[in-house]
Formats: structure tokens, C-alpha cells, sequence
């Protein structure tokens, strides 16, 4: 089995990581690929106090940085958890819009399960930010988990 776990570090992406362990525990996967996707910060023209290109960058590398460390404490978990398993671990952190990302990776990795928490923000929410699980689910090829957080 191929599975492809995406993740952005909040504590959804975090149950997601944990029903991972699980799944690759239960089953005998051949490889676990780690996604992280963040959005390109671009400067706002219209802005009466724009911001400068040096500023953008800047805001753009340390939205690298964080993708890069949700990947990587994804792997130190899979790792851990499942150090009985002969299992490969790849990772992928991209910049774009995060739901063509994940649906681009299943396809070139040819996914047979991709595992993603849900932010659980219900209809409106969804309807007035959009939601990367919805398009994903929506979307791909294989079968879609989408894990939901504790309930606080």
C-alpha cells in the first residue's frame, strides 16, 4: 500500500499522523510519503502601506520552514511508532494552493490511500474559506481519510 499523509502541522494534521501509524501498523504499506503544502505569499499592490518584496520573501521562507518541520516531526512519529515495520518514508514540502498539491502528489505517486486531518470548521466555514479536505476528497483518484481532532 501507498500512502500519502498530508499534513500542516496543527493538531488535526496530528491525528492524522497517529491514524497513519495505525493504518501502516495494520496493514502491510510499502511506502508513507510525508506532504506539506504552503501558499506563496504575494504583495498586495493595493495596499495604502504595501509591504516590500524583502518582506514577502521573508514571510514565504519561514512558511517553508514551518512545512519542513510539520514533515519532518510527521516522520519522527511514523518512525517511532512504527519501527517494526519495513516501511520507506519520502517527503514532500511544495509551495502552491495545497488541495492541486496533495491531488498532484497522489497522482504522480500513484496513492493508494491519502490520510489528512479535518479543521472541522462545518459548513459555513467551509463555504467562506474553502476547505483543502473537501476538494480532496472530491478530487482524487484512491480512497481519502480524513481524521478528525478531539473534540475540546
Amino acid at each position: 500500500m501507498n500512502i500519502l499523509l498530508a499534513t500542516d502541522g496543527s493538531e488535526f494534521s496530528r491525528a492524522a499522523v497517529e491514524k497513519c501509524c495505525e493504518v501502516a501498523n495494520g496493514t502491510e504499506p510499502d511506502t508513507v510519503t510525508v506532504i506539506s503544502v504552503y501558499e506563496p505569499v504575494a504583495p498586495i499592490a493595493a495596499e495604502p502601506f504595501a509591504v516590500s518584496a524583502e518582506y514577502c520573501q521573508r514571510m514565504e521562507a519561514l512558511a517553508a520552514e514551518r512545512a519542513q518541520q510539520a514533515v519532518d516531526r510527521a516522520l519522527n512519529v511514523i518512525a517511532e511508532k512504527c519501527r517494526n515495520q519495513r516501511l520507506e518514508t519520502r517527503s514532500i514540502v511544495e509551495v502552491g494552493r495545497p488541495a492541486e498539491m496533495i491531488l498532484s502528489a497522489a497522482g504522480q505517486l500513484g496513492a493508494d490511500l491519502i490520510i489528512m486531518g479535518s479543521h472541522g470548521r462545518g459548513f459555513w466555514g467551509r463555504l467562506t474559506l474553502g476547505s483543502v479536505s473537501d476538494a480532496v476528497v472530491h478530487h482524487a483518484a484512491c480512497s481519502v481519510l480524513i481524521v478528525k481532532g478531539q473534540k475540546q
